[in-house]
This record gives C-alpha cells, sequence and structure tokens, in this order.
C-alpha cells in the first residue's frame, strides 16, 4: 500500500482524494498496488471540503510522516511552496505537484534537490492533458522545432465569446466571473503570466533553457475590441491567446506569451471556449497536435494521479526535465525580445483629416516596416475620428515597438495605438 499526503485540500485536492477513492480498483489495476489518501492539510479545517480522510492545519502532520510515501503539493504560491517541496525532497519524501508558478522559478532547483527521487508534474501544465509526458517520452527522438500553445482557458473563453458573439471584452470578463471561469482578480491569467509559466516548463523539457518570467515577453487580451475582431474576420484570422516556444538560428530559443492572429484554417485556431491545445512540431514526427480540458478540478486532478500511479509503478525516476545531459550539445540561450521577428497587425485611432495617413507610413517606412493591408473605419460616436488597421510583412520586435511610440507622439493621434502579433 501506498500512501498519500496532500497539502493544500481545495478543489483539485478534494478531487484527488474523491478519485483514489472512488476509481481505486482502475488505479490499483494499473499501478500494482494500492494507493490511499491519508491526510490532507489545509488553512481552516472548519470548512467542509467534501473528503473522508482527516484534516490538519500543520503542514509537518504530512512532511514529518514517516508512514506517508509521496506528498502532493496543491498549496499554490511560489516561495513558500518551494520550502516545502524542497523540506519534503530532503526528507526522501517523492512528490507530485501541479503548481506551475514554482515550476517557472525553482525547475532546476528543484530537479537538482530531487536527484534520484521522482518529482511529477504532469497537472502544471494544460490540466488533463498529458502533454509532459508526449514531450518527456513520446517525442523523444525528436529534435523539437516550435511548440505553439493555448494554455489558458479563461483567456480562451474570453476570445472565443467576443469572436463569436461580438461583445467586448469586459462583459464577457464579468460573465467569465459568474461561471468561475476567472477569479475576481484575473490578472494572472488575462495577463498571460499564466500561460507564461507554463510556456517555460515545456520550453525546458524541449530545449533545456533556463528563464525566468521575467526574461521572456509577456502580454494579455485586456487591449482586445471589436475593431480587431472585425479585421482578424476580414482576413482569415482567429485572435487566441498564444505560447511560443521555437528554436532559431545560433541556438536561441524565442519564447513568448501574447495575443495573436492566427489563420482560421490551423487546427489550433479551432480550438475553441476553455479548452486548451498545443501544437508541438518535431523534426522527425511532424506536427503533433494535443486538445483537451486544461483546468478544473477532475481534469487536473487526473493528471496528479497519473504522475502518481507512473512513480508507483515504474518506482523512482530521474532526472525530472527528461535528460540526462544537455539537450543537442547544450548552449541554447534566449533569444532577445528585441530580435523577435513576425508580422504584425495595428491599430491606430486618428484624427479624420487629409495627410494622416501618409505620415503613418512615413513612420513605418522610417523603421523599415512594410504595410501588407489596411482598412479605414468611419469612427460612429466621433465625426472627426477614424481609426486605422493595419497589418505589415515581417519586421522586428525593436522596429514596430519604436515605430508605435513615434505614432503615439503624433498629435493627430487620439488614443495609443494598439499592436497584435500575426502568427501565420
Amino acid at each position: 500500500m501506498i500512501k498519500v499526503g496532500i497539502i493544500g485540500v481545495g478543489t483539485v485536492g478534494a478531487s484527488v482524494v474523491k478519485i483514489l477513492e472512488e476509481n481505486s480498483d482502475i488505479i490499483e489495476a494499473r499501478s500494482g498496488k494500492k494507493i490511499v489518501p491519508v491526510m490532507g492539510i489545509v488553512r481552516d479545517t472548519s470548512k467542509d471540503r467534501g473528503v473522508s480522510i482527516p484534516l490538519s492545519t500543520d503542514i509537518n502532520d504530512v512532511l514529518e510522516n514517516k508512514d506517508i510515501d509521496i506528498i502532493i503539493e496543491l498549496m499554490g504560491g511560489v516561495d513558500d511552496a518551494f520550502q516545502v517541496v524542497k523540506k519534503a525532497l530532503k526528507n526522501g519524501k517523492t512528490v507530485v505537484t501541479a503548481n506551475k508558478a514554482l515550476l517557472a522559478y525553482h525547475r532546476y532547483a528543484l530537479q537538482d534537490i530531487a536527484g534520484d527521487l521522482a518529482l511529477g508534474f504532469e497537472a502544471s501544465v494544460a490540466g488533463g492533458i498529458p502533454i509532459i509526458k508526449a514531450l518527456r517520452e513520446g517525442l523523444s527522438a525528436n529534435h523539437i522545432e516550435s511548440i505553439k500553445g493555448i494554455m489558458n482557458g479563461t483567456c480562451n473563453f474570453i476570445l472565443t465569446k467576443m469572436m463569436n458573439e461580438n461583445v467586448e471584452f469586459k462583459a464577457v470578463l464579468d460573465e467569465a466571473q459568474k461561471l468561475g471561469y476567472a477569479e475576481a482578480d484575473p490578472t494572472f491569467d488575462v495577463g498571460g503570466f499564466d500561460a507564461a509559466h507554463k510556456l517555460l516548463i515545456l520550453a525546458s523539457i524541449a530545449y533545456g533553457i533556463h528563464a525566468n518570467p521575467e526574461d521572456i515577453l509577456i502580454e494579455g487580451i485586456e487591449n482586445i475590441n471589436s475593431e480587431d475582431i472585425f479585421f482578424a474576420k476580414e482576413f482569415g484570422y482567429n485572435i487566441k491567446h498564444l505560447t511560443i516556444a521555437k528554436k532559431c538560428a545560433n541556438k536561441k530559443v524565442e519564447l513568448r506569451a501574447h495575443a495573436a492572429l492566427i489563420p482560421s484554417s490551423q487546427m489550433i485556431a479551432k480550438v475553441d471556449d476553455v479548452m486548451n491545445g498545443i501544437s508541438v512540431i518535431g523534426d522527425r514526427v511532424g506536427e503533433t497536435m494535443y486538445y483537451g480540458p486544461g483546468a478544473g478540478g477532475d481534469a487536473t486532478a487526473s493528471a496528479v494521479i497519473a504522475d502518481l500511479i507512473d512513480i508507483v509503478r515504474v518506482g523512482q525516476s530521474s532526472p525530472m526535465l527528461g535528460f540526462k545531459r544537455d539537450l543537442e550539445g547544450g548552449g541554447f540561450t534566449l533569444l532577445n525580445v528585441d530580435e523577435i521577428e513576425t508580422k504584425y497587425y495595428m491599430r491606430i485611432k486618428v484624427v479624420d483629416e487629409i495627410g494622416v495617413l501618409t505620415k503613418i507610413t512615413a513612420i513605418l517606412g522610417n523603421f523599415g516596416i512594410s504595410v501588407n493591408s489596411f482598412l479605414q473605419k468611419p469612427d460612429l460616436k466621433d465625426k472627426n475620428a477614424a481609426t486605422l488597421l493595419f497589418s505589415t510583412h515581417k519586421c522586428k520586435e525593436k522596429s514596430i515597438q519604436n515605430a508605435m511610440k513615434e505614432l503615439e507622439n503624433l498629435s493627430t493621434c487620439k488614443d495609443k495605438p494598439v499592436m497584435i502579433r500575426i502568427e501565420d
């Protein structure tokens, strides 16, 4: 019998307990041993968690319990969680975690601490989708050329509604909060940080690259409006919040998480509502696509228990990130954000007068930016204003950012220009 302690018995923790109990027969058949939850740690024992196991507020009741074989960390956060997992590993306990923020900052330190102890983290990325296992095992014979993912259900729900029902961001956000898809403070989700944390974990497995969230390009979806949706539909795009990891020349790796216009014909553009989807291109297998629920108690708990079964069935395994020496000879470094090169869409609200378009195209030209397509929309609320919508040919991030600053300073520019990247 394998005894499990759970630190953090919230929605996911409660689902873990219930699945271990209700599906115990199939879990035992697949793992070869009975896996039993024996203790949970919570902040408040007076709150009903809907579970049968004893609960405590003292974390040491799990960490120091010699009878507990595996600890599941579901407490969330970064620094406190790191100390807890570190102590568990140093006490010789195998750990399973769903904490993407913890791993976004401390994955390499935890790999070093774990040594030959297993540390499972399938549930940290894309909920019930087994993308960690796919990268570490199923695609292990491949050089990974790129990863593109829709990895935040809140963003995807909002953008799907905006695209399909022509409603504005704020209205859909309010609906998402009422439905429980968005937190009272939704910044972590709609600001792109949640998806970026997951991207960093996948990039470590694919490329062995060590980067923190502060090192990469992260943007959210807060500035997208109905005019952007209009442009996207007009030119055959969907707007999604996309995470991108891509190999570049000279052993550089491009990492970014932001809204993007994606051709509607692409499979990943068809991932809607709260679902997640991840496209991985390997040099031998080509493109593989993974789709499923990216959050929720049962979906995330399913991934947690998959790690438990794997650990019990296979035994202790190392290394955590799936490689025993540097990938491809090592030496991968992060591409500077300024050097990112792609196509761009721009929205600029201006005074509707002669010469404005000429000034704008001149500024773009000064930075080597070539316009690919253009639309002008009259402002129904302000007869003296118009909204100009552009797409560009490929250019560098530094060029578009410098051009945006100059455009914002134009006396004829009425609002701060908005830019969204285009990923063909």
